[in-house]
């Protein structure tokens, strides 16, 4: 990173980054009282917004060119460590203060480097309140800064500075070490930090800061690991990730950067064989999920360049209409990264941006490299558009099959499948809408349920695979069709989460091989169609006995499937063997072995069931998983299979 910047230029900021340039705004107030309003919440998801924050300020270094390296670690005590090379925060004595800038950094809310003192050009920790937030909400942190040929340090506890800054030794390094210690007065739900969900975060910014080092290490006993990353190509390898278990239709993915008015643009793009669109879109590092102008700057482009190049190449008739945004986007993968010296974020979320001049400017960047792309490589140009063109008759296809399936009132019963036994109440907070595998196990669901809340759409065999078909196959296959329609949500891009007539879409199925294969094709059609559903929370998998200890007549004990089942029937095998019946063990390999009452006295009576929720953790990561193991390509499920072999239970 600091090679890219002009070495006398650097020496000069840096001797610009002092105490002036921490300006402070307000004190530090309420944080504790209120850490909702500053992390989004105390649950898991605010726990790990704390280290992003620390995180946040060493990439801002690396961002600026001075840092090239970053450590993160989760210690032993469930505390975490974010170590850099940066400059160091300033020690000296900040004026307005009049304390050691580093304290009023992490003491005083909206103190630091990035109100336009000249400590930063580009930003992620827009607001400022990163440090002070992460103090505040900490039972103790600590810093350490390596300056100047000395080591300086201090310690707060919840926020309060407990000794003055002081010199520790000498150092012949520089940077700055930060640790805390969430605070389980604030964190009530946990404490614990899961690795794999900050290795996710620290492998998108290595990706997103070609060049920079950047590591995440897991010290705690049992679960010792550490993973580095680093990136030379920078968002070119991350199209290349996201499409490694994917047929690219090119080799490489198409890269271009610029900078206008002083925002930079990298975009990067590549098409797959697939139907699938992935488009991630970045704003100084912060992963705008909702889009925003960027974003509309590269689809807008997107879709007039290749229908001005489809025109002017004769592949679109004079008659024929333009390929819309969504026919030129189906099977894009595309990463849109942005560098703003002032982003404005829609919310304190900051997943939407909304600078008003960065849509033009992506835009101009962008069309100039993808037309010189398109001419240099006319046989891909070809490709992509016919590519387009095969997506715009799907799509047409399926807005004609859309049309089977949509209803003026959600609620409006005549038109609902035929198949489903729908529930009386209309109130989709209390209603369930089970799935379900089979006609005898339909019955038995039908029969067993409550017919107040709980609704059955049983399904016959094997649904389509989603991932390797077409919209126009897909709304031509009546369970999938039933599926939709039952839901009142609509599909794709037409998904309407609220009028979701369910708020529990519980997928049950029989434990053996073929009801895991079913319940993995109806995951991977929520996951592509209705993923809102799981976003809400509103997808589960019921969860229904493997085993039955029965003495004489009378089942005493039901197994769950699961890593422990076989141990579990054990005791449960002993625990009964007292008496004069011996116990015996039934083996329920379907639903449909199952009589009405035991089907709602295992699986689906709410006070004794057990239903797993299904949470959409990491989108890459499942984007991944369901290409691999659902679309065409044979190569990397074969990879997968050989390595995962050995785990396997054979249902014989």
């Amino acid at each position: 990173m600091a090679e890219e910047r002009n070495s006398e230029e650097l020496r000069e900021l840096a001797k610009e980054y002092d105490a002036s340039q921490i300006q402070v705004l307000e004190g530090l107030e309420a944080v504790r009282k209120r850490p909702g309003m500053y992390i989004g919440s105390t649950s898991k998801e605010g726990l790990h917004h704390l280290v992003w924050e620390i995180v946040d300020n060493s990439i801002d270094e690396a961002l600026a060119g001075f840092a090239s390296k970053i450590e993160v670690s989760i210690e032993e005590d469930d505390s975490i460590t974010v170590v850099d090379d940066g400059r160091g925060i300033p020690i000296d004595i900040q004026e307005k203060t009049g304390r050691p800038a580093v304290e009023t950094v992490f003491t005083v809310l909206h103190a630091g480097g990035k109100f336009g003192g000249g400590g930063y050009k580009v930003s992620g920790g827009l607001h400022g309140v990163g440090s002070s937030v992460v103090n505040a909400l900490s039972t103790v942190l600590d810093v350490t800064v390596h300056k100047e040929g000395k080591a300086y340090y201090q310690e707060y506890h919840q926020g309060q500075v407990v000794e003055d800054l002081k010199i520790i030794g000498d150092t012949d390094r520089h940077g700055t070490t930060v640790h805390f210690i969430p605070d389980p007065e604030i964190f009530t739900e946990t404490t614990v930090f899961e690795f794999e969900k900050l290795k996710t975060r620290i492998r998108e910014l290595a990706f997103l800061n070609r060049g920079l080092k950047i590591s995440i290490e897991d010290k705690r006993s049992e679960k010792k690991q550490k993973s580095e990353y680093h990136f030379e190509g920078g968002i070119v390898s991350y199209v290349e990730y996201l499409n490694k278990k994917k047929t690219a239709i090119f080799d490489t993915p198409i890269f271009t950067e610029g900078e206008m008015d002083n925002i930079s643009v990298e975009i990067s793009m590549q098409y797959t064989s697939g139907y699938e669109t992935t488009v991630l879109s970045f704003a100084n590092n912060i992963n705008t999920h909702e889009g925003g102008t960027h974003e509309n700057g590269f689809r807008t482009t997107l879709t007039r360049v290749i229908n001005d190049y489809a025109r002017k190449q004769k592949l679109i008739k004079e008659n024929e209409d333009n390929l819309t945004g969504e026919d030129v986007r189906e099977g894009l993968t595309a990463v849109i990264s942005v560098k703003h010296p002032d982003p404005q974020f829609e919310g304190q979320t900051k997943t939407k941006l909304g600078n008003s001049e960065v849509s033009g400017i992506t835009g101009r960047l962008f069309s100039e490299a993808f037309n010189k792309f398109l001419l240099e490589n006319p046989k891909v140009g070809r490709i992509i558009v016919e590519k387009g063109i095969q997506a715009s008759k799907a799509r047409l296809a399926a807005k004609r099959a859309r049309e089977m399936t949509r209803r003026k009132n959600p609620l409006e019963l005549s038109n609902l499948p035929g198949k489903l036994a729908d529930c009386s109440s209309n109130d989709p907070f209390q209603t369930e809408l089970f799935i379900v595998e089979g006609d005898s196990a339909g019955g038995s669901a039908k029969s067993g349920r409550n017919r107040e809340f709980q609704a059955i759409l049983p399904i016959r065999g094997k649904i389509l695979n989603v991932e390797k078909a077409t919209m126009e196959k897909i709304l031509g296959n009546e369970e999938i069709r039933s599926l939709f329609t039952a839901m009142g949500t609509g599909f794709g891009a037409d998904f309407d989460v609220s009028k979701a007539r369910y708020h529990k879409l519980v997928i049950m199925t029989d434990a053996d091989v073929d009801g895991a294969h079913i319940r993995t094709l109806l995951l991977t059609l929520c996951y592509r169609y209705m993923r809102p559903l799981i976003e809400a929370g509103y997808v589960y998998f019921a969860m229904p006995p493997i085993y039955g200890v029965k003495v004489g007549n009378e089942i005493k004990e039901y197994i769950q499937p699961g890593p422990d089942q076989e141990k579990e029937l054990k005791i449960a095998l002993e625990k009964h063997s007292e008496g004069k019946s011996k116990p015996m063990i039934q083996r329920y390999k379907g639903l449909g072995e199952m009589d009405d009452h035991q089907l709602w006295e295992t699986t689906m009576d709410p006070e004794r069931r057990t239903i797993a929720r299904v949470k959409l953790e990491d989108a890459e990561d499942a984007n991944t998983v369901f290409e691999m193991l659902m679309g065409d390509d044979v190569a990397p499920r074969k990879e997968f299979i050989e390595e995962n072999a050995h785990y396997a239970t054979l249902d014989l």
